[in-house]
């Protein structure tokens, strides 16, 4: 039964998930930093749009499948810890080509929205409201428009902090030198990210 203290349990738990660090928000602060909060709007965007998907689909009966086949974990854990190795070694020198104009690019909301299903703290967040969270006596649309919904509305501003974060960064630190050590320390958050998550 969905009920006010459901909400609040509900709400608290994934403000909690959402706000604390991680892939999903070392990745928007840099991209703040170095192209803008407007521009990273795409890709704050596509981060809820995928979880509100991969909730719902562990809703549906997908996270037990990391019961039966363990090993798919295993093989999601390696696509994220290769992808986040890419990431960090991307960003490694990525102001240099902003200022002299040549490519680079925010992630597209598409490309955030499939990032989180090889995030294993994306599926632990869906697989933990899936057991913890579901409203079971409710009927299971209605319970899974409450859970999607309700990620939606906490992980969208939570999330837009680092974004924000970022582009205050640009905005105040005008020293490419001291731009390029901001982009370092985070690509090293990147990458350390990446074992910790292979290891845990």
């Amino acid at each position: 039964m969905i009920t006010f203290a459901l909400f609040s349990a509900l709400a608290t738990f994934y403000f909690t998930m959402f706000i604390t660090p991680g892939p999903n928000n070392t990745m928007l602060t840099l991209s703040g930093l170095k192209f803008g909060f407007i521009k990273t709007l795409p890709h704050a965007i596509g981060i809820p749009l995928g979880h509100i998907l991969q909730i719902g689909l562990t809703c549906f009966g997908l996270g037990k499948l990391f019961l039966v086949y363990p090993q798919i974990q295993f093989y999601m854990k390696i696509l994220c810890f290769l992808y986040l190795l890419y990431l960090g070694w991307k960003m490694m020198g990525s102001f240099d080509i902003i200022e002299k104009n040549v490519s680079g690019r925010p992630l597209k909301f598409y490309e955030a929205s499939l990032f989180q299903f090889i995030n294993p703290k994306a599926w632990s967040i869906a697989i933990a409201v899936a057991s913890g969270f579901f409203p079971t006596e409710e009927n299971i649309f209605i319970g899974i428009f409450f859970v999607t919904i309700t990620a939606a509305v906490i992980c969208f501003p939570s999330i837009c902090v680092w974004a924000l974060f970022g582009s205050e960064l640009k905005k105040y630190v005008k020293n490419l030198k001291v731009k390029q050590y901001i982009e370092y320390l985070l690509a090293l958050m990147v990458v350390s990210t990446a074992f910790f998550i292979l290891l845990k």
